[in-house]
């Protein structure tokens, strides 16, 4: 096993059903277009209030994968 060189990127995933949701998608739909995802950081939490009850979860991640 040779060094590796990684690269972080920050975005943010949303869901109305709860965080892990909101997390699952965001990772989703990265992998869609970068390779050799390794980990994911919950950096900050937050979300959406609609009368009183939550409408909408926010999740902002760090995302790190290997260059090739």
């Amino acid at each position: 096993m040779g060094d590796r060189v990684y690269k972080v990127i920050e975005i943010v995933g949303s869901s109305a059903k709860s965080i892990e949701d909101a997390i699952q998608q965001a990772i989703a739909k990265s992998g869609e277009t970068l390779r050799n995802l390794d980990w994911f950081e919950v950096v900050e939490t937050r979300g959406h209030i609609v009368d009183a009850k939550v409408a909408h979860y926010q999740v902002k991640l760090k995302i790190g994968f290997r260059l090739d």
